[in-house]
This record gives C-alpha cells, sequence and structure tokens, in this order.
C-alpha cells in the first residue's frame, strides 16, 4: 500500500516525537508471528510504557537522523519493528526477551542505548538492567550502610556493658 507524503511525513515527526524522549531503542525481526501474536505483544509494551510500531525502514532512519539512535541506520533492514523505550533503559529488551521465550520468531537485530549501538547477544544485559526504583532503593541502601554501621559502633561499648552488668546478675543468682 502506497503511503502519501502527508502520511510519511506524520510518521516520520511521531516517530521523531517519541525518539527524542525515549532512553533506549530496540529493532527486531517479526517474521513469522502471527496477527494475534503481535497484538498481543503491542498490549504488553502499552502496559509496559513501550512505543512499539511498525514502520518502514526509510522512514524510520529519517526519524531518527537528529536522535540518539542515529547508530541504528545500518540495522535497519527487512520486516523490523521498533521498541522505544520511554521510562526505563532495559524495558524494552525485557519486553522482547520474556516474549522470544514463548515465540522463538522474534529475532532482535540491535538495540541503542545512550547513543551506542549493542548487539542481539547483549540483550539480556541491558534487560536485566535495573528499573527506577530498584536502582534509586539500591542506592539509598548503599547510602545507608555506612550510618547503619557507624550507629551500631558508637552503640556496641554500652550494649557490652549491659550485656556484662546481665551476665553477672545471672552469675549471682545462681550461687
Amino acid at each position: 500500500m502506497r503511503l502519501k507524503l502527508n502520511d510519511k511525513q506524520a510518521i516520520i515527526t511521531d516517530v521523531a516525537k517519541v525518539a527524542t524522549g525515549a532512553i533506549s531503542a530496540l529493532i527486531a525481526d517479526y517474521r513469522g508471528l502471527t496477527v494475534a501474536e503481535m497484538t498481543e505483544l503491542r498490549a504488553k509494551a502499552r502496559k509496559a510504557g513501550i512505543y512499539l510500531r511498525v514502520v518502514r525502514n526509510t522512514l524510520a532512519r529519517r526519524a531518527f537522523e537528529n536522535t540518539s539512535f542515529s547508530c541504528l541506520d545500518e540495522v535497519l533492514v527487512g520486516p523490523v519493528f521498533l521498541a522505544l523505550s520511554l521510562d526505563e533503559p532495559g524495558a524494552a529488551a525485557r519486553l522482547v526477551r520474556d516474549f522470544a521465550k514463548d515465540h522463538e520468531n522474534i529475532k532482535v537485530k540491535a538495540l541503542a542505548l545512550g547513543g551506542k549501538l549493542f548487539t542481539a547477544l547483549q540483550l539480556n544485559a541491558i534487560a536485566d538492567l535495573p528499573s527506577r526504583d530498584q536502582a534509586i532503593s539500591m542506592l539509598m541502601s548503599v547510602m545507608l550502610a555506612p550510618a547503619t554501621k557507624l550507629v551500631r559502633t558508637l552503640a556496641e561499648p554500652y550494649a557490652k556493658l549491659t550485656r556484662t552488668f546481665a551476665a553477672l546478675g545471672e552469675q549471682k543468682k545462681a550461687a
């Protein structure tokens, strides 16, 4: 089906608008997926806050021109879909990795994160990146550990003295 120039420009501006605000991008080959499977993937992507779209490669190249995803130009070959993660860097990779466990027809071609191109072999590493909430909680636990250790160290002499008096009291009761 031929697209008119206005339709092509609308697609380019839509994808470019999302790409400028996206954190990471994933390109995967979807050949062999049924319409129902693709619909299921799209529904899961919407729930996860991922922009998923099948776009012609030339239009995707033009949309990615002034973004950090221009490194994906050489990978845009054949029938592919774009998955742009809007909130978390590993969300799109996590979604496609989990979906590919049940549907072997999906073949990840490449990922882009921070203007760098990653191969499909690095999918698991990017998918295992912590979510924003997980990263904040890990940072807070690291920041809280020295303060907790200091408080325990300062309280230990008093606790030791209390345990010593308790042991003496037990000893006198037993005698």
